[in-house]
């Protein structure tokens, strides 16, 4: 029961800093506005909640005399997958906040940056949150409590992470993998209640198609074949004529 709640727990943080990255990446572009803004503090916020719960149940079930190896061999494995999560959410906090700093969206100081990027990121952010529609706040100060309210959280995040290392003792390099690298992005299902959304990889090209593009090929390789020699004639003629003069 222990090890199923940490993985459900485990799995809704990695899908919520996910969802925190591909928002950042619309910082500065011209998809940044107020409610992205919005959508970044909410979205962080969630991800430090389960950040705690997540630390607080596997500490509890680390520190515990009683648990089998195999047991803790699972929760150590989960504890590096969790670990690995909240360094990659304290990055994105420190994107996000240099950012912000470099496009103030009340006063500007700089153009944003045509990135290629199109169309609200309302969508992402419903999902982070687990809610139908997301609902924003007129604060006019965005710029800069918002940007002081992430600093503080950052070094938060920081402190968190240096006392889990305190109080759990757990090699990284020890800990073995269950599946190899990459195997996840293999499927198709999702892990658990907390998906905020399924990933599906196209692996193989429609038969049709490649029976075409291979036609196709074939007339390219002709054409090409054909327009080999006429060069290669015509290069023979000219170097006779220059050799003959």
């Amino acid at each position: 029961m222990g090890k199923d709640e940490c993985k459900t727990m485990l799995d809704a943080l990695n899908k919520v800093t996910a969802c925190y990255r591909h928002l950042v990446i619309a910082l500065g572009s011209t998809s940044d506005s107020q409610n992205l803004r919005e959508e970044l503090k909410k979205t962080r916020k969630k991800a430090q909640e389960l950040a705690v719960a997540n630390r607080t149940k596997l500490t509890a079930l680390l520190k515990d005399k009683t648990t089998s190896k195999d047991d803790r061999a699972e929760y150590e494995r989960l504890w590096v997958l969790f670990t690995s999560s909240m360094e990659l959410l304290e990055v994105d906090m420190k994107r996000s906040l240099e950012l912000g700093q470099d496009f103030p969206l009340k006063v500007p100081t700089r153009h944003f940056i045509q990135t290629g990027m199109t169309g609200s990121t309302t969508t992402v952010a419903a999902r982070a949150m687990s809610v139908q529609n997301m609902k924003y706040d007129a604060d006019s100060n965005i710029d800069t409590t918002d940007l002081k309210e992430l600093q503080a959280e950052i070094t938060q995040v920081g402190q968190m992470m240096e006392e889990m290392q305190m109080k759990v003792q757990v090699a990284p390099w020890a800990v073995e993998a269950k599946q190899e690298a990459g195997a996840e992005l293999k499927s198709t299902l999702s892990i658990g209640n907390s998906s905020v959304g399924v990933i599906s990889i196209c692996e193989e090209e429609p038969k049709d198609e490649m029976d075409e593009g291979g036609d196709d090929n074939g007339m390219i390789t002709c054409v090409a074949g054909f327009m080999f020699i006429v060069i290669v004639v015509i290069a023979g003629v000219l170097g006779y004529f220059v050799v003959g003069g």
